[in-house]
Order: C-alpha cells, then sequence, then structure tokens
C-alpha cells in the first residue's frame, strides 16, 4: 500500500494550491480517505474527510469555505483544493485512508 501527497510549496497569503494524494495497493473506492496536517509544534489535526464515492465531505471549521476535499476513483487519486490560504495553514499536509498514511507535503503560506 501506498499514499503518495504532491502540490505542496511556498504560497503567499491569499493564495491557492492543490494537493493531490495517488493511492495504490488496496481497493481505492472502498474507502473513506481523509486529509490531516500538522502545523510545526502542534498536534496533527483532520482538516477533510470524504466518503468512499465522494457524496459526503466534512471539514473542520477552521478550513470551511476554503477548502475543498474531492476524489477521482477512476484515478485512484483524492485531492484538497485550498483557497485564501493563510500562515496558519502553514503544515506537513498528509492524506491517508485504509489505516494508512501517506509521508506528507509541505505547505508554507508567507508573504
Amino acid at each position: 500500500v501506498q499514499l503518495v501527497e504532491s502540490g505542496g510549496g511556498l504560497v503567499q497569503p491569499g493564495g491557492s494550491l492543490r494537493l493531490s494524494c495517488a493511492a495504490s495497493g488496496f481497493t481505492f473506492s472502498r474507502y473513506a480517505m481523509n486529509w490531516y496536517r500538522q502545523a510545526p509544534g502542534k498536534e496533527r489535526e483532520l482538516v477533510a474527510i470524504i466518503s468512499h464515492y465522494g457524496s459526503s465531505t466534512n471539514y473542520a471549521d477552521s478550513v470551511k469555505g476554503r477548502f475543498t476535499i474531492s476524489r477521482d476513483n477512476a484515478k485512484n487519486t483524492v485531492y484538497l483544493q485550498m483557497n485564501s490560504l493563510k500562515p496558519e495553514d502553514t503544515a506537513v499536509y498528509y492524506c491517508s485512508g485504509n489505516n494508512y498514511w501517506g509521508k506528507g507535503t509541505a505547505v508554507t503560506v508567507s508573504s
């Protein structure tokens, strides 16, 4: 099983990034998928969840209205579209599903 995140980087406040997580080694469409993040010195927190077919999503209050989770089961990929980014969104972002975790992709929001 592999979960490989990509799309992180440095962005200015107010900017956007789209994270991707490519899954392999399990039947992706059978599992809900999650995005978590961990900021320096803080605990890992759940950012967004999407159901196995994508019909249901939930978000942390801190990102509601700014982030959108989606998935493409044909491509075994889950996405996190992040808009109106703030410095407090700076963190390593991880995807998870089926009790597996990726290694993360770093997002830095700074001017």
